[in-house]
């Protein structure tokens, strides 16, 4: 088990650094594939009866709690595994985030089979919400230590797979479910184990091939970039002593308060967009729409990234604000419109930003507390992405039956939650605004961690 440890991750003076996002991908991709969980509940809802439910079977709103569980074990596990991360580098958290994450398929498999739903909770659930905690933090201190001249690039890549990995895993489940499925079996314990097996290869890949730089090392011609921002810090402050500050929890509401407005439509999109436009888009165009969505998320996580190495962390972040507050408050107008098109395209944009934000957030971390401890505190503050995993669903959802309980038109229904919404965007906006340095008491003073255990790292290997 040695060749987990960090040093013999230490790359050679020759190692190419763009080997590292592809390592991060593998993860990425993997774990991303969290976000088409639902292909997989109709299925699970007719176990018995397999063409229709049955008396015992499962209802919609149990399995549900499925991907919540596993959304909030994300959060928890990323905010207390984040040190340890950190210590034993990026090997041996990637080999452990694969044994989760694929554990959780595996584990699953035998509740399902078993009929036991408490079993799926445990596995998908916790097991592998932990998988996702953990492999999600897991590339992206390293990747800004060997991109120091473009992190949010470096990060964009990696954060950018999360956001795709649905569109690979949707289509591949429903294909292995029509491959396995019988007149007595809907085929989910079988697609289960088998994807499960694939995400167990592919995070390993990532874990064999993920380096990290030698000490002190830079890349050739890197000149530290020159900035009045003050935001941009050179010191470093422990992720203990983060969370004593006033920067981390401002940080915290910016990322809960974009990820509530984002997830809650998401989670909605289908249904919304054919209600919205009553017989005019199909329950086939509306998954088209899901899937565009989807490329939206995944794109605006490269480019608001990338872009954000360029204007700055807090510009991006009011760019969102902003931005998102102006069409979320115009998307009841342009239903009342009836304009499909320009509906799909404010909704492009508004996931665009979602996505966006989730990967400029590590390079936000490193400009504001330094890149020593830069991995724990963003699995600390991943705690917002728990919080608003469970806030967004809820706050579309009920608002939603509320007002149809009250007699408004479904295609109406919508209207009060996107001026919620926007109202949301407002507070995260305050919170961007108001985002300052550290105080200089804070900062750590001994000698960087990270760079020390890297130092002896290399002397051991």
């Amino acid at each position: 088990m040695s060749i987990l440890d960090r040093a013999h991750t230490v790359a050679p003076p020759d190692f190419n650094r763009f080997m590292v996002p592809p390592a991060a991908l593998a993860v990425h991709l993997s774990i991303g594939s969290a976000y088409a969980f639902s292909p997989f509940n109709l299925p699970l809802s007719r176990l018995i009866g397999v063409t229709q439910s049955a008396p015992g079977d499962w209802t919609l709103a149990q399995l549900g709690w499925i991907f919540s569980i596993a959304i909030v074990f994300l959060g928890l596990s990323a905010a207390f595994f984040g040190r340890w991360v950190e210590r034993v580098g990026p090997r041996m958290a990637m080999f452990t985030a694969a044994l989760c994450f694929a554990g959780g398929f595996f584990v699953s498999a035998i509740g399902i089979e078993t009929h036991q739903l408490w079993i799926i909770y445990l596995g998908y659930g916790v097991l592998g919400g932990c998988g996702l905690g953990i492999g999600y933090i897991s590339p992206v201190s390293t990747l800004i230590k060997w991109f120091p001249d473009r992190p949010g690039m470096a990060t964009g890549m990696a954060i950018m797979g999360f956001g795709g990995g649905a569109l690979i895993a949707s289509p591949l489940e429903v294909a292995l479910m029509g491959y396995f499925k019988t007149a007595a079996s809907a085929g989910v314990v079988e697609t289960f184990v088998t994807m499960g097996a694939i995400y167990l290869v592919f995070m390993m890949f990532g874990a064999a091939i993920v380096r990290v730089p030698a000490p002190a090392w830079k890349p050739e011609g890197f000149v530290p970039m020159q900035t009045s921002s003050k935001l941009i810090t050179t010191a470093n402050v422990h992720a203990s002593e983060a969370v004593k500050t006033p920067q981390f929890y401002l940080l915290w509401g910016v990322l809960c308060l974009n990820v509530t407005a984002g997830i809650g439509v998401l989670g909605q999109a289908s249904p919304m967009i054919q209600e919205m436009f009553p017989g005019r888009v199909t329950a086939a165009a509306a998954a088209g729409f899901v899937g565009l969505l989807s490329l939206f998320n995944m794109g605006g996580r490269f480019f608001w990234s990338t872009m954000s190495d360029k204007l700055g962390r807090r510009v991006t972040y009011m760019i969102f604000f902003v931005l998102g507050i102006a069409l979320y408050a115009l998307v009841p107008s342009v239903g009342n419109m009836g304009s499909i098109t320009l509906f799909v395209l404010l909704f492009g944009v508004i996931l665009s930003m979602y996505g966006g934000g989730f990967a400029t957030i590590p390079a936000y971390l490193k400009d504001v507390f330094g890149t020593m401890h830069v991995g724990a505190i963003h699995g600390r503050l991943l705690t917002a992405w728990s919080t608003a995993g469970v806030l967004g669903p809820v706050l579309v959802n009920y608002i939603r039956e509320y007002q149809i309980g009250q007699g408004v038109p479904k295609a109406q229904a919508y209207s009060v939650t996107m001026y919620i919404m926007a109202g949301l965007l407002f507070v995260g906006f305050l919170c961007n605004f108001f985002m300052s340095a550290v105080n200089r008491k804070h900062h750590f003073t001994g000698a960087v961690e990270d760079a020390s255990e890297d130092v002896r790292a290399g002397a051991r290997a």
